[in-house]
């Protein structure tokens, strides 16, 4: 293949019309700029959960079994905390605060609720305001009120939403939830501190659980300073010469215009994974950078003019940063296999970034280039630097040549060594775990104090009122022992009650039981219970149970009719106001696995003759735990095959030595290993946010292990075997070099975000470059060595 003229074409744009291609890549440029502007931000765990089947399920519930609202409807959660919720006190406290809410204008109520509001209605039925509520609760003596909050709790179990400490018998509870549902297209600004301001006029302590904070933005302004600074800081250490250090910089700014213009203009929203494509761009681009300019000096030493320099420089870079960008296309790719949407739009935004990357710094980094030191002929423009990093008698070409050394004098030996060491590594790094959880998603309550010292314009908040009330109610409110089941079928149909009957008399070994059946809330529950104290609907029931076993099989509506007009009854919390679907509750062993209640949970489902999914916090988790499970097994399979066949298969067409392709997969394949290992050695789980670690690493620190056999492929040509290696490893690895100091810094600054997952993935993203770095200059010269005398390239 003469991919020759391609590159001979492009050598000539670059050296011989700089300024038509630095023109070209600017108009390009403000045509992505437009599309900046369109980014949209998206933030929270429900990004990554809402094309689960148990999730969808979830708000399936969430809309059928609550009052009905239009799509632009928002809703809100309140807590209130008090020794007592359910006191006289404590319900006129709530109920007073609802009544605020209502009355306050910008909020648009269109309805509230609140065990208050259950409780007063057992009161006085005829209640529908709720001022009117307030008159029942205030004209009712304590005794009365504890009379109907056990009443109310013994009806399938419909109090509503109170806290894990609720004691029947004391009528008590220290918190429960109230929630109102407003028109969303009228929702004022500072929602939750308006709500919050409404309520302070009220005497109690109420939680407003707003929205998520956008941690996205909070950490971006924090981490794209510190890269910056690390980044010019380094690359001042590398260029070591004004003008090159602001082409390097310039050619970064293109690359983000470029790919966040790209996320606009293709409707891409921006989430928290994509918080790490600039960094990575930027790291990939420095990397790019450095070796243009570092071997276009190799060249201009020895005394040749620019043109031919630079000539010689693009035959060998562009033909490395196509193979580097094609291996790390394939490994942002195989992140399209993922379930979750954030992280295939990030595998595509990191793949077109990448390619990105290749043009503008193949291309227009080495024009500008052209274009400034042709200025420096005619322009009294100072140059300050112009040596290569890196020489055979430098200090850092001396400590780079020692895995030459070590190569020459016993590579076989130090490859068995390696291939063990790797294998016992893995071994270990096959016990690391996968999670999910909401926490992945929070920061911590109380920002660091490092963080406070900021600028006020970039600066966290001290504190965030959302965790902290979150974390108030996983306090109070345990709700990962319960598995709700969806089911999905006419229940006004003959016998359909019977199947959630019969599917309850055999509990599977995590589910609770009560009398030797399933502890469950269901519509049979306040049918036993409405039958109990109400003789008519009592009669109803047995004239259409046929079988006497307590649960109607025949006039379904009118049993459903019947309970509808007991306002207590709670009918609406498990039957659908369509009658096309149920809720079921089942209770579950807390001590249980997610795993083992979600297993049984499917098993149970499959029980039902209507369609049936499980669902709940334990559910859906465990899903999501298992979704990435496969997601990184499928991208770390899909990312090696992919990289080793792309590699191999160039390596043939361009030297015609497919095995240099098997010899660049190596490092890479120890370079997995460790950093999965460094993982659970850490005790830090595979989760949404980093499960695309591996197919980064290897996107990544491919690009090391590329630099180097290529290199040495040119080098091979004309030198004998150890010259050739220690040739490139000094001039190659000292580009290496201030690329791995510039990424590692510039990629590891993400672990200052505020968003804990975040800062974990880019901590695990510095630790994969160094682990490539490493890999690429100390333990691939060994396997070149010993390929070639066990082998042989030629």
């Amino acid at each position: 293949m003469n991919y020759q003229r391609l590159i001979d074409w492009v050598d000539d744009r670059i050296t011989e019309s700089p300024g038509k291609v630095i023109l070209a890549f600017l108009l390009v440029t403000a045509v992505f700029f437009t599309g900046l502007g369109s980014v949209e931000s998206e933030s929270g765990q429900q990004q990554f959960i809402e094309d689960l089947s148990s999730f969808e399920a979830f708000e399936d519930i969430q809309r059928n079994f609550n009052e009905s609202f239009s799509e632009t409807d928002l809703s809100t959660t309140i807590l209130v905390d008090s020794q007592n919720a359910l006191s006289k006190q404590g319900l006129l406290r709530t109920l007073r605060g609802q009544k605020r809410l209502e009355e306050y204008d910008p909020l648009i109520v269109i309805s509230s609720d609140s065990p208050a509001e259950t409780v007063a209605r057992e009161l006085d039925p005829d209640a529908s305001t709720v001022s009117e509520m307030i008159l029942a609760v205030e004209s009712a003596t304590e005794g009365e009120i504890d009379s109907a909050v056990r009443s109310v709790d013994a009806v399938g179990g419909g109090l509503g939403d109170v806290s894990d400490d609720f004691n029947p018998e004391a009528a008590s509870a220290t918190a429960a939830e109230m929630s109102i549902t407003h028109e969303g297209s009228e929702e004022p600004n500072n929602r939750e501190e308006k709500i919050n301001r409404v309520l302070s006029t009220v005497d109690g302590k109420f939680r407003v659980l707003g929205d998520a904070p956008d941690t996205n933005t909070t950490s971006l302004l924090i981490v794209m300073p510190a890269a910056l600074f690390f980044i010019t800081l380094f690359l001042i250490v590398a260029y070591r010469d004004l003008i090159d250090l602001l082409i390097g910089l310039l050619a970064i700014v293109i690359t983000l215009i470029w790919t966040f213009g790209f996320l606009g203009l293709a409707g891409i929203p921006f989430s928290v994974l994509i918080v790490a494509v600039p960094p990575l761009l930027i790291a990939v681009g420095i990397d790019f950078g450095i070796h243009s300019v570092n071997r276009y000096r190799e060249e201009t030493v020895k005394g040749k003019g620019i043109v031919e320099s630079m000539r010689i420089t693009t035959d060998q870079l562009l033909v490395a940063f196509f193979i580097v960008t094609g291996t790390s296309t394939i490994g942002f790719l195989s992140n399209l296999v993922s379930a979750f949407p954030p992280v295939r739009d990030f595998g595509l935004a990191a793949a077109v970034g990448i390619s990105f990357t290749f043009l503008i710094f193949g291309i227009f980094l080495p024009s500008m280039k052209v274009y400034a030191d042709r200025s420096r002929e005619s322009l009294p423009i100072p140059q300050m630097g112009n040596t290569p990093l890196g020489s055979d008698e430098s200090p850092l070409g001396k400590a780079l040549s020692v895995g030459v050394v070590a190569a020459d004098k016993a590579p076989v030996a130090l490859l068995v060594v390696i291939v063990a060491s790797t294998g016992a590594v893995g071994v270990y790094a096959t016990g690391v775990d996968t999670g999910f959880g909401p926490d992945d998603f929070l920061p911590s309550a109380e920002t660091p104090d490092y963080l406070q010292s900021l600028p006020e314009s970039i600066r966290p908040p001290a504190e965030y009122d959302y965790v902290k009330n979150d974390n108030f109610r996983d306090r109070k409110f345990d709700q990962t022992d319960q598995v709700l089941m969806y089911v999905q079928g006419p229940m006004e149909r003959n016998g359909a009650l019977d199947q959630i009957d019969r599917v309850g008399k055999t509990p599977p070994p995590t589910f609770e039981r009560d009398g030797g059946r399933v502890d469950d809330s269901s519509v049979i529950g306040i049918i036993e219970a409405v039958a109990e104290t109400d003789p008519r609907f009592a009669e109803l029931v047995e004239r259409n149970d046929a079988n006497g076993d307590g649960v109607p099989e025949n006039n379904l509506d009118e049993v459903y009719d019947a309970l509808y007009d007991t306002p207590s009854s709670g009918i609406s919390n498990f039957v659908s106001e369509d009658r096309d679907s149920a809720r079921i509750v089942y209770s579950v062993d807390t001590d249980a696995s997610d795993t083992a209640v979600t297993e049984d949970a499917y098993a149970l489902a499959d029980r039902y003759r209507y369609d049936a999914q499980p669902t709940g916090f334990a559910v859906i988790f465990q899903e999501a735990t298992d979704v990435i499970f496969t997601t990184v097994v499928e991208s770390l399979v899909l990312t090696l095959i992919g990289a080793a066949i792309f590699l191999v298969a160039v390596y043939w067409v361009l030297k015609g030595k497919p095995a240099l392709g098997i010899v660049n997969t190596f490092p890479i394949i120890t370079t997995v290993v460790l950093i999965v290992a460094t993982m659970r050695y850490f005790d830090i789980s595979f989760n949404v946010i980093n499960g695309s670690i591996v197919a980064i690493t290897i996107g990544l620190g491919i690009d090391y292990s590329v630099h180097v056999v290529h290199r040495f492929a040119d080098e091979f040509e004309e030198k004998d075997l150890i010259p050739a290696l220690r040739r490139t490893v000094v001039g190659t690895g000292g580009a290496l070099t201030g690329s791995m100091l510039t990424t590692v810094f510039g990629v590891g600054v993400i672990g200052l975000a505020v968003n804990p997952a975040l800062a974990v993935f880019g901590i695990l993203t510095a630790s994969s470059v160094f682990y490539a770095y490493l890999t690429s200059l100390f333990l691939l010269p060994t396997v070149v060595v010993a390929w070639e005398r066990l082998v042989g390239f030629r």
